[in-house]
């Protein structure tokens, strides 16, 4: 064979496995806090955790965050405010969690955009402020199809966006579980406990993005469900550095509510509409079962939860 008959012969194999082998694309997620301001949790003085966040974003070089507020709640904690303000002035966004935090489920589609409203009221007077709405509990209507037209009509008419999630881990259970298991006086492993928080949120994350690529053929832009909780604050840096070991680019909320993914959430149509965006999609496109992480089921999050950070064997009495 001639060197030139070789060269093409080359560029051609190249060229045939470009198109049978998916590009890599880069991986990139924006960090959002829900249930801002949340009262006190396991390990960590209220004031302590909102100074241990901010410096942990800082250190962590999260330029801009997402926090969801319930500005409800500053009734039982005004004192709280302060620590909103400073979190917008680090540069992160706010945006609207209804005002006290109820789930659809319990409310009339009048009295759930009421609460909306009751938490965009005092929302718009911020500099940071986006017009982003997530649904408390994730749930945007469950089964009841009628509820969930209601409630994206709704936001459509105030301007309102879905501000939708596509990673989550429950990293509320690591906060409740070891509330619980000080009550009950287990000895709580700390690095254990960490190890878990961190593996099960990048683990997550490579599942999310995975299960998109199998429903839209691309990585979108992701979005990560956190709380303003003792847990998530205390493994925060190390959740980043985690995630960027894994080859994942922290960006901005903004950069990710750009995404084009964003459109789907204002107009899936599944049995039941509540989970990650992901999920909906993936679901509505009829992909199979399970399209969730499977520490989300709460069970198989306790069994881990037990057996490494509490050293209780499955089966053990309690």
């Amino acid at each position: 064979m001639t060197r030139g008959l070789a060269a093409v012969v080359l560029v051609w194999l190249l060229a045939a496995c470009a198109a049978v082998q998916p590009e890599m694309q880069e991986r990139r997620i924006a960090l959002t806090f829900d249930d801002v301001p949340r009262g006190a949790g396991a390990f960590l003085p209220v004031k302590d955790r909102a100074d241990m966040l901010r410096q942990g974003l800082r250190d962590a070089g999260v330029e801009q965050a997402a926090f969801f507020i319930n500005p409800g709640k500053l009734a039982e904690n005004p004192e709280r405010a302060a620590d909103i303000m400073a979190y917008m002035a680090d540069g992160h966004v706010m945006a609207n969690h209804t005002s006290t935090h109820p789930s659809l489920r319990d409310l009339t589609v009048p009295q759930f955009l009421a609460e909306i409203d009751a938490a965009e009221e005092w929302l718009v007077q911020l500099d940071n402020h986006r017009p982003w709405f997530r649904y408390p509990f994730l749930n945007e209507g469950g089964g009841d199809a009628a509820k969930r037209d209601g409630v994206r009509d709704g936001l459509a008419e105030r301007g309102l966006r879905n501000g939708y999630v596509t990673v989550d881990a429950s990293d509320w259970f690591y906060e409740a579980n070891s509330l619980a298991a000080q009550r009950a006086r287990y000895t709580i492993d700390m690095d254990a406990l960490c190890d878990l928080f961190v593996e099960s949120h990048v683990e997550a994350a490579d599942f999310f993005d995975r299960l998109a690529i199998d429903a839209i053929g691309r990585s979108p832009a992701h979005v990560m469900l956190l709380h303003e909780a003792d847990v998530t604050v205390m493994f925060l840096g190390d959740l980043v550095e985690a995630l960027q070991a894994d080859g994942w680019t922290i960006i901005p909320a903004d950069e990710a509510y750009d995404d084009a993914l964003g459109a789907f959430a204002a107009t899936y149509d599944t049995p039941s509409a509540q989970g990650t965006l992901i999920e909906m999609v993936a679901w509505e496109r009829g992909l199979p079962a399970p399209r969730w992480y499977p520490r989300n089921d709460i069970a198989v999050a306790r069994a881990e939860y037990d057996r490494r950070v509490l050293g209780i064997e499955e089966g053990a009495a309690e």
